[in-house]
């Protein structure tokens, strides 16, 4: 017998993750082991703790994560995991943006079962899985493009301080909630900076902007 498909769900909605799961287990079966997730940093827990997942289902906007940086930062640390976007948000340039950074299929949440399945199973057979309206869409500024490569070099540790300074956080109240010390979270910034190729947190901040889904 086959192995199990490995499947995340990550999504902060619960009764969306359930009727996910509902749709997956009813097309796949026996075939698939479901994991659930809420948030960013519960995502990259997961994914730390193994490395053989077969997919991850991916809201578009989830906590901890700005727009498309979750996927980027997905296809940065774990580029051998295939990554599906999913989002109630279908315009034909955020479907058009996901590809760009990296997913290999975008599901709208209005799909139908049959829809979701069959584009699920695609991805799993090693090919991606595009709604219609992704043709004709703009392609990526440069911007998002610079964007997109700095935040893909972070490490795990490295994008959670980032989210935190771009939330205003200071240095002691992100030392408090990783449990590490104020020098380590000045390390961070300074690495953090060096590979986003800005010097504050405002510049940061503009340029975790970028991966917003609602960017031109």
């Amino acid at each position: 017998m086959a192995a199990a498909y490995q499947i995340l769900i990550a999504d902060d909605h619960p009764l969306f993750r359930s009727a996910l799961q509902q749709a997956l287990t009813l097309g796949l079966g026996a075939q698939a082991r479901l994991t659930e997730v809420a948030d960013i940093a519960e995502l990259q827990a997961c994914l730390a703790e193994r490395t053989d997942w077969d997919l991850v289902l991916l809201d578009l906007n989830m906590p901890g994560a700005y727009g498309f940086s979750g996927l980027v930062l997905l296809r940065g640390q774990y580029p051998q995991v295939p990554v599906v976007m999913i989002s109630a948000q279908e315009e034909p340039a955020v479907v058009q943006r996901a590809r760009e950074f990296g997913a290999s299929g975008f599901i709208p949440k209005s799909s139908d079962l049959s829809t979701l399945q069959q584009a699920v199973s695609q991805v799993l057979d090693g090919d991606t899985w595009w709604p219609p309206q992704v043709e004709g869409a703009a392609a990526l500024s440069e911007e998002a493009k610079a964007a997109s490569a700095g935040l893909a070099s972070l490490t795990p540790q490295q994008f959670r301080v980032l989210t935190m300074l771009c939330e205003g956080l200071l240095n002691k109240q992100i030392a408090f909630e990783l449990n590490v010390s104020e020098a380590t979270v000045k390390a961070h910034a300074t690495a953090i900076f060096r590979k986003l190729g800005v010097r504050t947190r405002t510049q940061a901040a503009l340029l975790l902007q970028q991966l917003e889904s609602t960017s031109s």
